[in-house]
């Protein structure tokens, strides 16, 4: 990943912090992680702003003050193998790719999986495994995971995921509704939360956290 001092990285990361992301070690993984090389040449002026951006496939590349939460909250450690359905641009998975021992990443759309897997390469992320598939199947050939998160939102977490999720596992989605597929409504007007699941012994517990807007998980391919 790139290291070099860039003003935009630098005011973002002090922008973040001011809205409560404190884990270094998350701090330190979007920092390095290039976003401009995540987004469209058309937007690459606005990358290192806190704001989603529309990408290819109707989808979108998250604010990074979600990633950053989301992020955060899923508390990654160098151990560690995650799950993340809705690969999208890549941008979540670059970000975790310095802070656990592998990453699983799943997409429904080839071009944007394709267009993911040159930013891997480019930036040497040798430890992010990529999957063209339905996300509400997970990933069974790789389970259990230590964490998995969500990177499009559903009406509920599918239960084959949390049973791909370790004893002791944690998984952040957000959750709330969702619009179908012939929606012309704004994200916006469907309420949606992060959400913490933590699995133990006797089931799991949810933890609801900050309202968010994000474009559905959908089932199949398209």
């Amino acid at each position: 990943m790139a290291t070099d001092p860039d003003p935009r990285r630098i005011r973002l990361i002090m922008e973040l912090r001011g809205q409560g992301i404190d884990d270094p070690r998350v701090l330190d993984a979007i920092e390095r992680t290039p976003r401009d090389l995540f987004v469209d040449e058309r937007l690459e002026y606005a990358a290192y702003n806190n704001s989603a951006l529309p990408i290819a496939c109707g989808q979108t590349i998250s604010q990074p003050y979600v990633v950053g939460y989301m992020t955060q909250t899923l508390d990654v450690q160098p151990q560690h193998r995650v799950l993340e359905i809705g690969t999208g641009s890549g941008y979540q998975a670059a970000v975790l790719s310095p802070l656990c021992r592998r990453v699983y990443t799943m997409e429904r759309h080839r071009p944007l999986l394709s267009q993911a897997e040159a930013r891997f390469k480019t930036l040497k992320l040798e430890n992010v495994a990529t999957k063209l598939g339905d996300g509400h199947r997970g990933w069974p050939e790789q389970a259990p995971f230590d964490r998995i998160i969500l990177s499009c939102a559903v009406d509920a977490v599918p239960a084959n995921l949390i049973e791909q999720l370790k004893v002791g596992g944690i998984l952040v989605a957000p959750v709330g509704g969702v619009p179908n597929s012939n929606s012309s409504e704004p994200l916006e007007r469907f309420s949606q939360r992060i959400t913490k699941i933590i699995r133990d012994a006797s089931g799991v517990t949810e933890e609801v956290l900050i309202p968010v807007a994000f474009v559905p998980m959908l089932s199949g391919l398209p």
